[in-house]
Order: C-alpha cells, then structure tokens, then sequence
C-alpha cells in the first residue's frame, strides 16, 4: 500500500558520515498529529469489539448510516510498518450518540452499531474497520476517534476527520492543529461500487519517535 508522500514526507537532518564517508540526507515522515481521547471511550469495553463496528453479535440488523471501509497503515517515521500494534475506533452513531453512559444526547441510540472496535495491524503495517461516515455530534464536526496501542509506550490518540467538511474550520478541536499539519489528520470518504460498503476511505498513522521499538 502506497501512502501520500507528497503530504507526509519531511526532509531531514543528514544521516552522518557513513564507513566510506559520504554524507546523505535522510527523509522522514511527518508524525501524525495528537488529539485528545475525548469523554466518552467505552466506559466498560464492550463483548463485540471486533473490526466491523455495522453489526453487533446476537443481532441481525445493520448499523444506520453510510456504511464505509476504514483501512491504512501504521508507520514508523521513517516509513517502516508497525506491526502487531493493536488500533481502537470509537465514534457516535448515525444519530450522533455515543455508547457511554455519560453521552447526554436525547435521539435514539442505534442497537445496531458497536460504537467501538479494534484491531491488530498484519505484517505490512495494515489495518481495516467497517464503520459508518462518521457524523456531526452537537459541538463537534464529524470526526473518528483512534487510538494506536504500543506495547512499549503511551497509547497514541488522534482523531480522523472528513477532509473538506466545511464544519472543520469551527471545530476547536481541528483548529488546535496547525493549518499546514491539518492535512495529516484527514481522510477522503470516496464512493466505491460493489460490495456491502457505500463509502472507502484511507488513514495512515505515522508514529513520532517516542511510539516506534526501542532497540
């Protein structure tokens, strides 16, 4: 799988004087930015929390909303897949209410939506979720929550928003983010014909130095 250099690639420093003396410039990645985890990560993990967050075990109806497929990679910043790294979503319903018990919305809660899911990324660095677009939540512009689990240091948190959505710019979120590093937490949401899925969309994490192996 290809990820957007164009977008993440930083020039670094140089690399040092190798045996034969030579001196090379090393190209970096540009860490993705933190985002708070926000209020309402499952106060009590919840049974089913596989990768598809549409269904629910024991039940036999869909999630509402547009059905999408979350998939990407996670990254070192030197470009290297992570992998064997557990990546959690969580994120509110079609009807803008989250599966917590805090969540002071008054609509409907979908029985049919997980809310949260996990993962393990494969030997390339690879996740996947099927989710739902994610949608406005009262004070908030639609966004997904992730959060990137290493066994060797803090979780990594972030949140994905929809690139484009006009409700970003008055998101006090979103804005906290430097205007030239808002591009690194966004995702297109693009139409796909065939299968289950309405939507697909790509998020590559790339982890700054305190989330990659310690040697």
């Amino acid at each position: 799988m290809q990820i957007d250099l164009k977008r993440r690639r930083l020039l670094g420093g140089l690399a040092g004087l190798l045996a034969a003396g030579p001196l090379l410039a090393r190209s970096l990645l540009e860490p993705t930015p933190r985002q708070p985890a926000g209020p309402f990560y499952p106060a009590e993990l919840p049974l089913d929390d596989d990768n598809d967050l549409t269904r629910v075990r024991g039940r036999g109806g869909v999630a509402s909303g547009e059905i999408s497929d979350l998939t990407g990679q996670v990254l070192g910043p030197d470009g290297r897949p992570l992998a064997g790294m557990r990546i959690e979503i969580w994120q509110c319903d079609a009807n803008g209410r989250y599966h917590h018990p805090d969540d002071p919305g008054r609509g409907p809660l979908d029985a049919n939506f997980q809310g949260f899911g996990h993962t393990v990324t494969d030997a390339q660095g690879r996740y996947r979720f099927r989710t739902i677009r994610p949608v406005e939540y009262p004070g908030r512009t639609p966004h997904i929550h992730v959060a990137v689990r290493p066994e060797w240091a803090p979780p990594f948190v972030t949140q994905l928003y929809v690139r484009g959505d006009p409700r970003n710019e008055r998101d006090f979120l979103f804005r906290r983010i430097p205007a030239e590093r808002r591009h690194l937490v966004q995702a297109d949401f693009t139409a796909v014909n065939g299968g289950d899925a309405l939507l697909a969309a790509v998020f590559d994490i790339v982890l700054g130095s305190d989330g990659t192996p310690r040697a």
